[in-house]
């Protein structure tokens, strides 16, 4: 079985990734099969605490898995609910929401790395020794743990960002809002972004029709 512990330890080199330059549809997970892969990382360990924080921020905020790597301790600020992007896409900063039942998740993984005695001069998810996460690892860990949750989807970090922004067109949040929350500078970007994985208005449209059999 894919041990999360040894992969942490060796801190697998960045590699270039076997899809690079390829597209791939963007594939939605259900809220069900997001619990399904953080349940898969174990609470009675410090990497599974982290792990199952960094799948919570990915999928309650929609970063960027490079823009979660780069955080740390400091930018979040669970008194108000926000996380602080200092150098996201183009090296732009912003200011995201993250929502309570998440801080919570973060806190089980920030309170081992008390006791672990990793301070805050450590990325927010880091390894046991306070050093740095690789990309490699956390593209590496996603596809091992979908399918040990038996998701039939294809599950990568990014389609997280795809979840989170779904979920929130489904929820009514206004478009400008989901624009500065993903970090898009136009918001005919979002548009088009949401327009490809969350054609709400087909959906609510087709879901008004009545048939029975």
């Amino acid at each position: 079985m894919y041990s999360q512990e040894k992969a942490v330890e060796q801190n697998l080199p960045d590699r270039v990734p076997a899809n690079k330059g390829k597209r791939y549809p963007a594939e939605i997970l259900t809220p069900d099969e997001v619990r399904a892969l953080i349940h898969r990382c174990p609470t009675d360990t410090p990497v599974g605490l982290r792990n199952r924080a960094l799948i919570t921020l990915l999928y309650r905020t929609g970063l960027r898995c490079s823009e979660a790597l780069h955080l740390m301790p400091k930018d979040i600020d669970a008194s108000i609910g926000s996380v602080t992007v200092l150098r996201g896409k183009g090296g732009r900063r912003r200011t995201v929401g993250i929502d309570p039942g998440a801080i919570d998740v973060l806190d089980d993984w920030t309170e081992r790395r008390r006791e672990l005695g990793i301070d805050g001069s450590s990325p927010l998810f880091c390894s046991l020794s306070g050093g740095v996460l690789s990309g490699s690892y956390v593209r590496t860990l996603f596809p091992v743990l979908g399918r040990q949750a038996g998701i039939e989807k294809r599950v990568h970090p990014h389609g997280l960002r795809h979840t989170h922004a779904f979920e929130l067109l489904m929820e009514g949040i206004e478009i400008p809002v989901i624009q500065r929350q993903l970090g898009h500078l136009s918001l005919q970007t979002t548009d088009t972004y949401l327009s490809h994985i969350a054609p709400r208005d087909v959906i609510r449209r087709i879901n008004e029709r009545t048939w029975s059999l």
